[in-house]
């Protein structure tokens, strides 16, 4: 079957809107493709995408499914498909999906190289976020250790992991995100925070002056670690409470 020049100018339009986010256009302009030719991976990976940003996972898993029908090899739209399985619960066929990624040309597309592993993270982490935002800390926290799994480097994914194991209760989590984020960023002042938080918290307050201290060698201007060290120099000058 021929493309007629209208969809061929139905798919360049609809990837530009696509591309400047403009996502009620874009999905105009890509349907209009599909009902004449359902021959273009991209147009079922950019629906996808549009159904995914609004909720509506079931139609992103079908478009991504459809994509990788027409083109075996799209890495994209196979990470996009395997977030998109994730979402539904669907954790056995999501890691499937990364194993054929992994393997190469074997399996599907190049190897996962760290641009796409970043994307899986962030991916990760946005629904996570949205978890948090819904008071679903629980559930932000899975989705943030898988993220920081794929990127133990991305010492801001740990920090807030660690902020949300805090948020539980669970400082000893807490305390292994925060010295994760700065095994990768030892200079990264809003771990050293933050573990000084947790250490206090966990009445270790030798080991917190420290981590504050070290804020400070880092950042003079840190009003926030000259505040708990204050704190921590009031609570040792304050006299015992007497007994009656």
């Amino acid at each position: 079957m021929t493309v007629s020049e209208r969809v061929k100018q139905l798919v360049v339009l609809g990837r530009e809107h696509y591309a400047k986010r403009e996502f009620d256009q874009a999905e105009r302009m890509l349907r209009d493709v599909l009902a004449e030719h359902d021959k273009y991976a991209d147009v079922h990976d950019m629906l996808g995408v549009i159904c995914h940003s609004r909720g509506n996972f079931v139609a992103a898993e079908h478009h991504f499914e459809r994509a990788l029908e027409l083109n075996p090899s799209y890495t994209e739209a196979a990470l996009n498909l395997a977030v998109t399985y994730n979402d539904r619960g669907k954790y056995d066929k999501a890691k499937e999906i990364y194993a054929k990624i992994k393997a190469g040309p074997a399996g599907l597309g190049p190897s996962l190289d760290p641009f796409a592993r970043g994307k899986i993270a962030n991916m990760h982490a946005a629904v996570g976020e949205a978890y948090a935002d819904a008071g679903l800390a629980r559930e932000a926290i899975l989705e943030y250790q898988s993220a920081t799994r794929l990127c133990p480097e991305f010492s801001d994914l740990q920090v807030r992991l660690a902020a949300l194991h805090r948020q539980v209760g669970d400082l000893p989590a807490a305390k292994a995100s925060y010295e994760a984020a700065l095994a990768a960023r030892d200079a990264y002042v809003p771990a050293r925070l933050g573990l000084g938080i947790t250490l206090f918290s966990m009445g270790d307050t030798t080991a917190a002056e420290r981590e504050w201290k070290r804020v400070l060698e880092l950042d003079a201007d840190s009003s926030q670690a000259k505040l708990y060290l204050r704190m921590l120099e009031r609570s040792r000058t304050q006299p015992p409470p007497q007994a009656e």
